[in-house]
């Protein structure tokens, strides 16, 4: 039953929403983009922090002193679909993600996602792959941040995946910092249970920012590396890969 009443209200949200998208759409046409992301924040948080009570999700952060006040990427280990609306109700700033091209089919959903700035990739491509991280840095200089799971696919508990270098490249290009997160337990509320969601606690640590100003090149490769190894040193054992 709550699985049937989480998906019920995830579309009638959005069906809902369809008018104050269309508010949006003109604010954004009439350059109004402060007003603009200040009504996509509070309804985006507002829908993502219902359905993680809806889930009966408990959400314990610790680190949120971490949070700059300028533009960052956010770079967090992916666990389970839960992830996405985790980090939507953690970070307090309107941001968008980089999210695979599939996402973009999605109605509705896709609408909103292209109100958050989201940037879609198709991993087929490199041309695309490309274009993503000039889209990404372009994004971040006009003072938004990203979120970006560099694993590229979901660990499902398991342990976590190598990181793609791509999230890196745009942070350093656009000179801002990353800021790790950890995320440890959000697929027990999904994807240790099949398709069937199930109340869970989950546990989310924002890190210090790194800093990407004036890196040589070789301290640019090993960001990856380095970051992976700051989000994993709170996962428990099993889960480090």
């Amino acid at each position: 039953m709550r699985t049937i009443i989480w998906f019920v209200y995830f579309w009638l949200y959005l069906l809902a929403a369809i008018p104050v998208s269309g508010y949006i759409w003109i604010l954004e046409k009439r350059g109004q983009d402060v007003r603009a992301d200040v009504l996509v924040q509070r309804m985006v948080n507002r829908w993502a922090h219902r359905l993680m009570r809806l889930a009966g999700a408990k959400v314990e952060v610790t680190g949120r002193e971490h949070l700059p006040d300028g533009p960052a990427v956010y770079i967090a280990n992916h666990q389970g679909n839960f992830d996405i609306p985790i980090m939507l109700t953690v970070l307090r700033e309107p941001h968008g993600l980089v999210a695979k091209k599939e996402l973009a089919r999605l109605p509705f959903v896709h609408t909103w996602m292209r109100h958050l700035h989201c940037l879609f990739v198709d991993r087929a491509s490199p041309r695309a792959g490309a274009q993503v991280i000039l889209d990404g840095e372009k994004l971040l200089k006009s003072g938004r941040s990203i979120t970006i799971f560099p694993e590229g696919t979901r660990s499902r508990g398991g342990a976590m995946h190598r990181f793609q270098s791509g999230a890196f490249r745009i942070a350093a290009r656009a000179g801002v910092p990353l800021v790790p997160v950890t995320i440890d337990g959000s697929y027990r509320l999904m994807e240790a249970q099949g398709v069937w969601i199930h109340p869970g606690t989950v546990r989310v640590t924002i890190h210090q920012p790194v800093a990407t100003e004036n890196l040589t090149r070789e301290a640019a490769k090993t960001l990856p590396e380095q970051v992976r190894d700051i989000i994993v040193s709170v996962l428990p054992p099993q889960k480090t890969g």
